[in-house]
């Protein structure tokens, strides 16, 4: 069920996904638009319009809930056009479906905000929560529940008694007493605002060292995450194909003339930085020029 949820193409063929139950409407991908023309407002209301088309389709009251990231992670690193979130959310609220916020890349600091949520304006009714609470030093994940939602809850365990929902390792102390002991250093070392201004510092330098290479379609990202997207033809937005690989030769010649690691993202060719939020401006310039000669040592311009 979760390989049906995800976006990725290679999760889908490998596996006969997506299952029938779950259905995918427009990711809000700008630079992958179809139409080249339209505007970002032109691009949401479009992904709106195929919202509500779907829906018209299947009819509402069979629409369990929208779940989407804030940002799209694994799946290129993609910030939403702006309004996205807004429109969608209108549209949501107009058909009672709910809608799950997969935070497990965004929450607790890594757009410069605490969660995604906060910072694109979405009211969720589910927020799910795992890397970022324990900075992975220890497995802990989990769900925030809105208030709607707990209602059900409680009014399904007076009626039909306690709701069983648990595993061997819920609640497990050590997992909890990480998850407490990493979101306390995120405080008091102001991590959150150094991932936003230090991250903006980090795309906009990207974008500087990188944005008139031929072969280099588009460079993007929100707080401590950072994308570069390669083409084959920047004119006609022509995409390579995965069986060139870009992305891994990309990565593997940075790691090894500048033991610098960033990740081959797997839905294109496309390289992706989710830095710590310790970064500090000048390992930005040494990740920068570090990126900069590898993507020339692979795609000479």
């Amino acid at each position: 069920m979760t390989g049906s949820l995800t976006g990725l193409e290679l999760f889908h063929k490998k596996f006969d996904l997506p299952l029938p139950q779950v259905l995918h409407t427009e990711a809000p991908y700008y630079f992958r638009r179809d139409d080249l023309n339209q505007t970002e407002e032109q691009f949401v209301a479009h992904c709106v319009a195929e919202l509500e088309a779907m829906i018209a389709r299947e009819g509402a009251d069979t629409i369990a809930a929208f779940i989407g990231e804030p940002v799209l992670g694994t799946g290129g690193i993609v910030p939403p056009p702006a309004g996205y979130w807004a429109a969608i959310q209108a549209v949501l609220k107009k058909h009672d479906i709910l809608l799950v916020a997969d935070e497990v890349v965004t929450g607790f600091g890594r757009l410069g905000s605490m969660f995604g949520s906060d910072h694109y304006g979405i009211e969720a009714d589910i927020i799910t929560i795992a890397k970022g609470l324990t900075s992975a030093y220890a497995p802990l994940s989990g769900s925030i529940i809105s208030d709607k939602v707990w209602k059900v809850l409680e009014q399904g365990t007076d009626e039909n008694g306690p709701i069983g929902h648990g595993w061997t390792y819920s609640a497990h102390p050590i997992g909890a007493a990480a998850g407490v002991a990493n979101l306390k250093l995120i405080d008091e070392l102001n991590l959150i605002e150094n991932a936003g201004s230090t991250g903006t510092y980090l795309r906009t330098s990207m974008q500087e060292a990188l944005a008139d290479h031929p072969h280099v379609g588009d460079i993007r990202g929100e707080g401590m995450l950072c994308a570069v997207e390669f083409v084959q033809d920047k004119d006609r937005r022509q995409f390579f194909d995965a069986a060139d690989k870009i992305g891994p030769q990309v990565s593997a010649t940075l790691l090894a003339q500048d033991s610098v690691i960033a990740r081959a993202m797997p839905q294109g060719a496309i390289l992706g930085f989710a830095p710590p939020f310790c970064l500090t401006r000048d390992e930005v310039d040494t990740v920068v020029a570090a990126t900069k000669r590898a993507v020339q040592t692979v795609l000479p311009g």
